[in-house]
C-alpha cells in the first residue's frame, strides 16, 4: 500500500521540472512599479508560489522586503501574488 502525498508541491513533477540553467543575476533582477511580468516558478528556490500561478502574466502592484508584490487574474478574480525576484521574467511585447 503506498501513501498519497498531500503537500504543497504534489503533482508537480513535470511542471517544476528544471528545463534550464538558472543564474545568479535572475536573484538579483529589480522591476519597476507598474511594469508587466510573467510568472515562472524556479523550483531550486526554497520559497515557491503556488503552481496554479506558473505561466501567468500580471503586473507589479509594490515591494515587500525583496519580494514583488504582483497582480494576476484568476478566472475573474484579481489575486495579488507575492513572489521573489527568481520567478519574474519581464514581459516583452505585452500591451497594457
Amino acid at each position: 500500500m503506498v501513501r498519497k502525498s498531500h503537500g504543497f508541491k504534489k503533482g508537480t513533477r513535470d511542471l517544476f521540472k528544471s528545463r534550464r540553467r538558472r543564474t545568479v543575476n535572475e536573484k538579483l533582477q529589480k522591476f519597476e512599479v507598474g511594469s508587466t511580468v510573467h510568472i515562472d516558478i524556479d523550483p531550486s528556490s526554497s520559497s515557491l508560489v503556488f503552481r496554479r500561478f506558473q505561466g501567468k502574466t500580471g503586473k507589479v502592484v509594490g515591494t515587500r522586503g525583496r519580494a514583488y508584490i504582483v497582480e494576476v487574474m484568476d478566472g475573474e478574480k484579481k489575486k495579488k501574488i507575492i513572489a521573489l525576484p527568481e520567478h519574474l521574467k519581464i514581459a516583452r511585447g505585452v500591451k497594457e
